[in-house]
């Protein structure tokens, strides 16, 4: 599926199932919400932090809840984009663009990595 084929995915899903798009504030929040769910999985999975005794994701080391928490940031960055007008699949080819620019000797030249 194409980020475009996705966006209209989602319009299609809200237009059809979810009756209207939340407010612009409302999906901000919920994004953010998305983000932390999916920082905690990486956060346990990766990172310095142990599972909860009672986490039900515990036991395949959140392998499961890893994509699905992603796909929800998917989602409402999608339904965000659909909300404010914009075409992620321009916005990122010119992001892109803007960080081949701006940053093609600077990761080749950093003695870091």
């Amino acid at each position: 599926m194409s980020i475009k084929e996705a966006q209209q995915t989602v319009d299609e899903w809200i237009t059809t199932y979810g009756v209207r798009y939340f407010s612009e504030l409302t999906n901000m929040a919920v994004l953010t919400e998305e983000v932390g769910e999916l920082a905690r999985i990486i956060s346990r999975r990766y990172g310095d932090q142990s599972w909860k005794k009672d986490d039900p994701r515990a036991k395949d080391n959140g392998q499961e809840a890893l994509g699905d928490e992603m796909a929800d940031v998917l989602w409402v960055l999608l339904c965000l984009a659909n909300q404010t007008g914009v075409d992620l699949t321009v916005e990122l080819k010119k992001n892109i663009e803007k960080k081949t620019q701006r940053d093609k000797e600077r990761h080749i030249k950093n003695s870091k990595l």
